[in-house]
């Protein structure tokens, strides 16, 4: 069985089957068409299986000729779930949020895998690419999966290979990033290495789901950690009336030894901001208290009040009052270029701003319209940035630095501006930094 799939994988006659058609799970699917396998996407929304049978795209740095080649070439995205049976490689790219109490969600795996089951078969390969904890491959996946009667290793495989995407970069994507995989079993890790091989330039085994887990969680606690220290030291450094980028860039110079991170806001996108309360979460079933990776996540966490903080500080100055000031949020998305709106910082802040009675309204090309969220909810669209509406609002705040906004502009008519991102370094008047 193992090596009927993995000949199947290997000559492309496998059917690629990908859950979730989002930012994880549009590139991959094309990346296995434009090497030749037939691949069915599979998404809950059907407005995304519309779009996509359409031609179009719907996540901005992916364009609709990219779409529409894969549909010539035979990528068909729907809602039925009936088709996965006749995927032989299931890979799921679903969110894994945190709950109203900072804990995993694990429920979009969860569910997607109870909608799988009856279409499960032996010959199958199922992959979650999804951030998680160690431990949810083997414990909330392979349990459903033998509940079926099959069993892993034998002839059905169970593989984790986390997703490792970053819009907008130009500089990797999917193909040429290296990627992780562990394999429940053996044969499991043989039949990833095969499903992965043909699309990824670099496979790395590691030697179990639960390896392939910690190694996502890792890379993005590293980032989370950095990151929160480099916020704390501007907070540090602002109270002292030093500039943080100057210090960052000179220690930068250092050829060794040292990493330069960038303060902002607070964390943005799908993994950073969530990622390390996943495995805080889970140490505490081993008696564990990951002190030095909640420290980091309470400063990040605690940026957009501090970025309000320095909003009201700054409107006080000018002899206002948040409460009835117009206030214009430079940038939702939740880094520069792209239309991500994942955990945004920005947003976060609009809505404290908001509740201390600003009347908050945005500017972002990459986001035309506010998105419907899980947790925010703005009646809202960007605005036209003029001479005219700049000097409208009493302060303008930095959120996310597209390359789009003209910043001359921006300084030259607006009463007020909090840079939260570096944007206008040594300047003062008018400009408080954040």
């Amino acid at each position: 069985m193992k090596q009927d799939l993995i000949n199947k994988l290997n000559d492309k006659s496998a059917v690629i089957g990908i859950v979730g058609l989002g930012y994880v799970g549009i590139p991959l699917a094309l990346r296995f068409t434009d090497v030749g396998y037939k691949v069915i996407g599979f998404d809950i929304d059907p407005e995304k299986a519309e779009k996509i049978t359409a031609g179009k795209t719907y996540i901005e740095h992916i364009p609709d000729e990219a779409i529409k080649s894969a549909t010539d070439k035979g990528f068909q995205a729907t809602t039925d779930f009936n088709n996965a049976s006749v995927a032989d490689a299931l890979i799921l790219c679903v969110p894994t949020p945190l709950d109203n109490h900072r804990e995993p969600d694990l429920s979009f795996v969860v569910n997607t895998m109870d909608s799988l089951l009856p279409y499960l078969r032996a010959g199958q390969v199922v992959s979650l690419e999804s951030t998680t904890y160690p431990g949810t491959t083997d414990e909330e996946l392979k349990p459903r999966i033998e509940s079926t009667g099959l069993k892993i290793g034998d002839n059905v495989f169970l593989v984790y290979s986390p997703e490792r995407e970053d819009p907008g970069n130009a500089s990797f994507n999917t193909q040429t990033i290296p990627k992780v995989c562990g394999g429940d079993t053996e044969a499991c890790q043989q039949v990833g290495i095969a499903l992965y091989s043909h699309v990824i330039d670099k496979v790395v085994p590691v030697s179990s789901t639960r390896a392939a887990e910690m190694t996502k969680l890792l890379e993005n606690i590293h980032r989370a950690v950095n990151i929160g220290l480099v916020n704390e030291m501007k907070i540090v450094a602002d109270k002292m009336g030093i500039d943080i980028y100057e210090v960052i860039d000179a220690a930068a110079t250092k050829p060794f030894g040292f990493v330069p991170y960038y303060p902002g806001p607070g964390l943005g996108g799908h993994c950073i901001p969530i990622d390390p309360f996943y495995l805080t979460w889970k140490a505490r079933e081993y008696g564990i208290n990951t002190r030095f990776i909640e420290l980091a996540g309470e400063v990040n966490s605690a940026m957009p009040e501090y970025v309000v903080s320095k909003v009201m500080q700054g409107l006080n100055e000018h002899k206002k009052s948040i409460n009835g000031s117009r206030i214009l949020m430079l940038g939702i998305a939740y880094k520069k270029n792209v239309d991500d709106m994942r955990e945004s910082p920005s947003v976060e802040i609009m809505e404290q701003m908001q509740r201390h009675g600003a009347a908050v309204e945005y500017a972002d090309p990459h986001v035309p319209v506010f998105p419907t969220m899980r947790r925010y909810s703005f009646d809202l669209k960007s605005v036209d940035l003029t001479a005219d509406t700049l000097a409208g609002y009493d302060c303008v705040v930095v959120g996310t630095n597209h390359d789009a906004f003209d910043y001359t502009q921006i300084r030259e008519h607006a009463k007020l501006i909090v840079d939260t991102r570096g944007v206008y370094r040594g300047a003062s008047e008018n400009i408080v930094h954040a």
